[in-house]
């Protein structure tokens, strides 16, 4: 596993939640620190676990999510 590398933008963020109602494996959750507009943004807990849909990327309105297929993952 750990085929996928999530970048969280944290600055981007401003902690709608979209990413995480939209994530089939549930692994995107809401952080508890605030960013320096004051938003608590998302972030990933296990990214082993993703499996590349980026459902989380094309929902966000902000930009701040970002998935790369990572070093010696194989493609779906």
């Amino acid at each position: 596993m750990g085929k996928f590398k999530l970048t969280f933008h944290a600055e981007r963020c401003k902690g709608c939640g979209l990413c995480v109602a939209v994530c089939p494996k549930k692994i995107v959750s809401m952080g508890h620190q605030v960013n320096s507009k004051g938003y608590a943004p998302a972030g990933v807990e296990n990214e082993e676990a993703c499996i590349g849909c980026a459902s989380c990327a094309v929902m966000c309105p902000d930009g701040a999510i970002e998935i790369y297929q990572a070093e010696g993952g194989s493609a779906k």
